[in-house]
């Protein structure tokens, strides 16, 4: 699913005009975006966290030239599921 299928989504399932729905989905992905910018964490109970996590600098290697480049520290964002998503994932892989 990509986002103009979730906004569809939500606009279906909501009885929502299509651009509110959009302008819901805008501000809920605005608003996870900034709390993540901001070092915060996000909580989703049932579906999962997001958190940053921070990576310290490294040497690595290019694998055309085989030189060694240094990889500077980095921050990513990081998801961990929740434990009635992954057993609702799993139920359904069951069923398969």
């Amino acid at each position: 699913m990509n986002k103009s299928e979730l906004i569809m989504e939500l606009a279906d399932e909501a009885g929502l005009h299509k651009q509110v729905s959009e302008a819901v989905v805008k501000e809920v992905f605005n608003a996870m975006t900034e709390a993540l910018v901001n070092n915060e964490g996000i909580e989703i109970r049932g579906f999962g966290s997001f958190s940053i996590r921070e990576y310290e600098s490294y040497v690595g290697r290019n694998p055309k030239s085989g030189q060694k480049i240094k990889v500077k520290p980095k921050k990513l964002p990081f998801f961990k599921v929740g434990k009635e998503l992954k057993e609702r994932v799993m139920k359904g892989a069951a069923a398969s």
